[in-house]
Formats: structure tokens, C-alpha cells, sequence
């Protein structure tokens, strides 16, 4: 008989941004259910977070170490089934590595690891322990990017020439890292990496083109500033990449642009169409073609693909959000391991979340990225 997946929690305690963001998503399709955390380097925070989210006392660890091994030893039946890690940079590849080694599947918030290196020793562990790994990609999430991807693959647009993709936020734009917990982990090289805002968003818009496309980045080209006085990492940078079938992508990110939220978009030109998609619209994407007006495409229709219907939860006209595209990556992991826990062959539909993989060439882009914006060189290569 199945029953809910079991998630432990490292880090996302009390102060925390995306803590609460990943306990939603993944309590949201009643897929999943939270038994146990190690919340915080702080146990007063950590022990704080476990009595508001009702958990006994007992299942509350001050450390991960403690956690991993302590639930290791449970029975089976009272054990976590997985661990969701969503610390800074530099913590997560530690508790990922422990928990794979006793036994336990992963979700990780991403960047995946502090280095490239840390990257394929974690690919490596996961190919060694056959367990399910989990990378939140948010974006891929949205039921139109579902559809974006299909249309793309179903050859609408034709072969894929030219591709732009663009995210700027603002909330960096001034020296705040004394006062905003989220900034100062991410301005740090020690909790944050090499890159700054590459690392933290640019990630996402070049997992984004890779997703949509299946094309892989094989030359870039880079210029990565610092704005803001003293920074030690990137807060704004551009690339040109180049990729395997010869189509071209100039990607754009900052961190420094004054007034803007989250309007992360993405353009891809074909030889036969383009579309078009904003975050801060996520229900709609728009079509374009040569010999006819544009479509607007927009969320659970009947004329959405089965994998776009398969990832909406609300009829159409109803918003559906970041929060429902977070879930949809818990609830294919959730569904995926469902089957692996019942001796099944997971559907190919609940296979349909960011994985190793796409945390590995997170980590390459992270790296090429950072030497090219160094290099004298005008491009290059993709570092593998």
C-alpha cells in the first residue's frame, strides 16, 4: 500500500526565505509530509521552528550529522524516506553526500555544490547509491515552460537559431549585506562560490535554455561586473553561448537593476517561429510567426499539450504561480519515488524534475561563465 513520502529538512528554519517556499511545495499535492528537521546552525532557531511546524521533540536535531545519522537508525517504517537541503551554497554538499551514503534520497536547492569539483563527486555518489536526486530549477516547473519545451521538440519552431534570455532584479542595487541575511550569503565568495548574481539567477536562465531546447552550451563568451563598492562577487554580467547545433544565446542577468522584481524572460527564434515568456506572467506564452498574427497561449486550454495539462492544477483562468511550479518539481519527485519504493518503473511524466545532471552543468556554466569574463580570449569552451 503507498502512503506519503517522508522529508526531513536541513536548513529553511525561522528567518529563512526559501524554507517556507520548499515546505509549501512540497505539502502542496498531499504527496508529502514533513517528520523531521535540522533547521538552523542555531538550535534555539532550530528548536523554535520545529514546535510551529508541530514536529515532536525528538525528531528535531541541533546539527545534520546528528539528523542523518539518527534517522538512519529509526526503523524503516518511521525513518525519513528523503532530506531536502535548502542551506547556503556551502552546505550542501556535505549533508547531500552523508545522506545518499546511509541511504537516503536528496532534494537540493540550487546552485548544487560550492565547486564544480564538489559537483561530479556528488554525481558520482548518486550513480554509486542508485538513489533519486532532486534539484529545484524552479522555472522548469510552470506548465507553459511544459509546453514551450513540447512545442519546441514537436518541431514548431524549426531548428533553433537564436535565443534570448533575461533577468534582472534590483534588490542588490545598494550595500545591504549588513542587514539582509538573504544578501549577505550571497555577496560572500566562502557561502556563495565563485559567482555572485551568475551563481544565484543566471543559473536559472541558462537551465532554463538547455530545458527548453534540449541543446547543450558548447563556447561562451563573458563580462561579469561588480557595481556596487567592496562586492566581492558579480552583481550584474552578460554571455554570448554558443550552442551544439549552431544557434546562438545572449544571456543577461543583474542584480543591480534599479526598480525591477523578478521579471525573468526568455525569447527563442526558430527558422519557422519564436515564442516568448515572461515569469511575471507565467500562465501566457506568446507565439510567432512569419505568415500569421501572434497566439497567445495561455494555461490549461484544450489545446495545451498532456504533459502541460499533466503539470496544472487549477481550470484555466485561475492564476497558478511560483509556488505551484515549486511543487510540481516535489510532486514529480514525490511521485517518482512513490513508484521506486513500490518496485515500480516510475512514468516518464513523473520523471520530469531538474536531476543530477542539470546540477552538474549548473555548476560547468558557473565555472565557464566566471573564466571566461577573466580570459583574454574572445570565446571559450564549455569546461566538462
Amino acid at each position: 500500500m503507498k502512503r506519503k513520502i517522508r522529508m526531513g529538512m536541513i536548513g529553511g528554519g525561522q528567518g529563512s526565505f526559501i524554507g517556507p517556499v520548499h515546505r509549501i511545495a512540497a505539502l502542496i499535492d498531499g504527496q508529502i509530509e514533513l517528520v523531521c528537521g535540522s533547521f538552523s546552525s542555531s538550535f534555539e532557531n532550530t528548536k523554535a521552528t520545529g514546535e510551529s511546524l508541530f514536529l515532536p521533540e525528538n525528531r528535531v536535531y541541533p546539527t545534520f550529522k546528528e539528523m542523518i545519522e539518527k534517522e538512519a537508525q529509526l526503523p524503516e517504517g518511521e525513518r525519513m524516506d528523503f532530506v531536502a537541503i535548502v542551506t547556503p551554497n556551502s552546505l550542501h554538499f556535505e549533508p547531500a553526500m552523508l545522506a545518499l551514503e546511509k541511504g537516503f534520497h536528496v532534494m537540493l536547492d540550487k546552485p548544487m555544490t560550492l565547486t564544480l569539483e564538489q559537483a561530479y563527486q556528488l554525481r558520482d555518489k548518486v550513480k554509486e547509491t542508485g538513489k533519486l536526486f532532486g534539484l529545484t530549477h524552479t522555472y522548469t516547473g510552470y506548465p507553459v515552460m511544459k509546453e514551450a519545451r513540447f512545442r519546441v521538440q514537436r518541431g514548431d519552431l524549426g531548428k533553433i537559431r537564436r535565443i534570448y534570455a533575461l533577468y534582472p532584479q534590483g534588490w542588490l542595487a545598494e550595500d545591504v549585506a549588513g542587514e539582509n541575511k538573504q544578501a549577505a550569503w550571497r555577496v560572500d565568495p566562502k557561502r556563495s562560490g565563485i559567482a555572485g548574481c551568475m551563481g544565484d539567477i543566471g543559473v536559472h536562465a541558462f537551465n532554463m535554455i538547455e530545458y527548453i531546447t534540449g541543446l547543450k552550451a558548447v563556447e561562451m563568451c563573458a563580462e561579469l561586473n561588480i557595481f556596487v563598492p567592496n562586492r566581492l562577487l558579480d552583481d550584474d554580467g552578460v554571455a554570448m553561448i554558443r550552442y551544439d547545433n549552431g544557434a546562438r544565446a545572449m544571456l543577461a542577468a543583474s542584480q543591480i537593476a534599479v526598480g525591477e522584481e523578478n521579471p525573468f524572460s526568455i525569447r527563442i527564434y526558430g527558422e519557422k517561429g519564436g515564442l516568448e515568456w515572461c515569469q511575471e506572467d507565467p500562465n501566457t506564452m506568446i507565439m510567432k510567426w512569419p505568415d500569421r498574427p501572434k497566439e497567445i497561449i495561455r494555461t490549461n486550454l484544450g489545446y495545451m499539450s498532456p504533459v502541460s495539462q499533466f503539470h496544472s492544477r487549477v481550470p484555466a483562468g485561475h492564476p497558478e504561480g511560483y509556488l505551484e511550479a515549486f511543487g510540481n518539481i516535489y510532486r514529480n519527485f514525490a511521485l517518482s519515488l512513490q513508484c521506486i519504493l513500490a518496485g515500480e518503473k516510475p512514468k516518464p511524466e513523473y520523471l520530469d524534475f531538474p536531476s543530477i545532471e542539470e546540477g552538474v552543468r549548473g555548476m560547468q556554466f558557473i565555472e565557464t561563465v566566471v573564466a571566461a569574463s577573466a580570459s583574454n580570449e574572445k570565446w571559450v569552451k564549455m569546461i566538462q
